[in-house]
């Protein structure tokens, strides 16, 4: 005798068997809400009948409609017939509306300075705007007889109408503020939400103690630094990048060359502008540092060495020549690479990825960006070494005492 579940059981796949037939046949005729709301709103599942021939014939005639209306008409298509047939929407790129240039077009004309007279002249003729200086990449005081320098066709006092950077920098539209630093053309801009807010002229690292690419980020900043490797070495307005290997922006002379201890160089006025724009390091709710928290700042290129006087700035014709290739995804731009030899001593204990330090020379000599052939100069402590030779000649000089006195 059948139980009272097994009775709704039966009637609940009696019901599969009619529904079976419903989805079939509406694939052909492609009403189907339209004939199961039909078939719900007129039969009740308590009503249907159980009946073993029925329920037998139904599900077998539902089977073989499947099977034919699966088959009837179209092919199956592999998955990759199926995604060239089929129009795949993709997401819209958010469109940057570039504004237009705000700076006329500059005409750069290559002069050499034929004596003093002529240095004089062209130094009264541009006075105290800093255009001529920041075009050569160096100090007045490092112009000579001979020279061969670029000079504008037109003065403005905004040093933006130079910049060999470009005005707008989409892809830097959404962050707040960033600094991107030529090795190549010995300079930098500072943009904020794409905009270009600041142009100026460096002198990074020489050869042998280059300031390598990639990314960095403010960190800490101190009005009048001296320099922890040189007391000696008085460096106004300093706001270092990277704490471990002394990385820093700060004052210096500016001979118009790569020469610093990878450090980047300026004139005093943008150094200046700088230390009061730029934003360090931030820390959690734990006072913990976050590392690369600070304004980003990408160093795009490299210098050619090969190259004995001037760079590549002295063959700009304008300041409408397009020469740059900003980093498509700047916030994504590879951290950069600083061989150990390079890490004070002292520093060495505090680095987040020793191997990536130990091997980061044979990664940059793999990528050509020290050249074959070339020796790094190893970080210096001088202060220590001074306190060394003054601890040597105090003991000497106490010697000498001694043997005076016997």
């Amino acid at each position: 005798m059948r139980t009272k579940s097994f009775f709704h059981f039966q009637k609940f796949f009696s019901g599969i068997g009619i529904i079976s037939i419903i989805k079939v046949t509406s694939r052909v005729t492609g009403s189907f809400q339209e004939i199961i709301h039909s078939f719900f709103a007129t039969s009740n599942f308590n009503i249907i009948p159980y009946k073993p021939e029925i329920f037998f014939l139904l599900t077998l005639f539902s089977s073989i409609l499947l099977s034919c209306s699966e088959n009837k008409g179209e092919d199956k298509l592999t998955p990759e017939e199926y995604l060239s047939s089929t129009t795949i929407s993709k997401p819209a790129e958010e469109k940057i509306e570039i504004p237009p240039d705000i700076f006329p077009k500059i005409n750069y004309t290559r002069t050499v300075i034929k004596n003093r007279k002529h240095l004089a002249n062209l130094l009264a003729k541009f006075g105290e705007n800093r255009a001529l200086k920041t075009l050569n990449r160096k100090e007045y005081r490092f112009f000579r007889v001979g020279d061969t320098i670029v000079v504008p066709d037109t003065i403005l006092n905004d040093i933006r109408a130079y910049s060999a950077f470009p005005e707008f920098y989409p892809r830097a539209a959404k962050i707040k503020k960033i600094i991107i630093v030529s090795n190549k053309f010995q300079c930098y801009a500072c943009y904020e939400f794409g905009k270009l807010v600041r142009f100026a002229a460096v002198n990074s690292g020489k050869e042998r103690t280059p300031s390598y690419p990639g990314r960095y980020a403010l960190v800490w900043r101190e009005r009048m630094h001296l320099s922890s490797l040189d007391s000696s070495w008085k460096m106004p307005f300093t706001w270092n990048f990277h704490s471990e290997a002394g990385n820093a922006f700060h004052q210096f002379e500016m001979p118009g060359r790569p020469v610093s201890h990878s450090c980047v160089r300026q004139f005093l006025e943008d150094s200046e502008w700088l230390y009061y724009w730029g934003e360090g390091i931030k820390k959690d709710s734990l006072k913990r540092r976050i590392t690369l928290s600070g304004t980003p700042v990408l160093i795009i290129d490299i210098f050619n060495f090969t190259r004995k006087r001037g760079g590549p700035w002295l063959e700009i014709k304008s300041n409408k020549d397009s020469i740059f290739n900003l980093p498509a995804d700047p916030m994504n731009y590879e951290e950069a690479l600083i061989p150990w030899c390079q890490i004070p001593k002292d520093s060495r204990g505090s680095l987040r990825d020793r191997k990536r330090f130990l091997f980061a020379e044979d990664t940059l000599r793999a990528r050509g960006i020290i050249r074959p052939g070339v020796k790094l100069i190893e970080t210096q402590d001088f202060n220590k070494k001074r306190r060394e030779k003054a601890r040597r000649e105090a003991k000497k000089k106490e010697l000498e005492k001694k043997q005076d006195v016997q």
